[in-house]
């Protein structure tokens, strides 16, 4: 169970998330790989909609502020007329791919205030949210066990 708890730490971690936390479990863990997956991918997706929510709402206090509210009108909203078109193109698709792909700073965190400032929809969020999030975590999931089978055919031929 602790072993469990600590994927879990690791996955709620800015910048880590499933990245960190899948070779975590496979190279310092008994967890079983569909273990190691599913707990790390499911932690992954409840912290989609919690991030959402807690940007929203934070974006919402502070632009009460009405020396920030002119500034977040002029820039994010500016932005999210000029990038409008590229929302509409790439979507749901293009966030999921930029969630999806293990890359120091793209993941579920950065994922939502992208799809914030951009002006995403929750729904569409989310949905790209859960392709990402399995995306990334099929790739870091063969990485991380290609790397472990590797390691172990070094070490046993020494």
């Amino acid at each position: 169970m602790n072993e469990i708890l600590n994927l879990i730490w690791i996955t709620l971690l800015p910048f880590l998330e499933l990245r960190a936390s899948i070779p975590y479990g496979v190279f310092k863990t008994e967890l079983s790989l569909l273990t190691i997956f599913l707990v790390c991918v499911i932690t992954n997706i409840v912290l989609a909609p919690i991030v959402y929510f807690i940007l929203d709402n934070f974006v919402g206090l502070f632009t009460k502020i009405k020396f920030i509210d002119r500034i977040y009108q002029k820039i994010v909203i500016r932005t999210q007329k000029r990038v409008h078109k590229y929302v509409e193109k790439y979507g749901v698709l293009g966030l999921a791919l930029f969630i999806g792909v293990p890359l120091p700073g793209s993941g579920v965190y950065s994922g939502a205030l992208a799809a914030y400032l951009l002006g995403f929809r929750k729904r569409d969020f989310f949905m790209a949210a859960v392709i990402g999030v399995l995306i990334a975590g099929v790739i870091v999931l063969l990485v991380s066990t290609a790397g472990n089978s590797a390691l172990s055919f070094m070490i046993k031929n020494v």
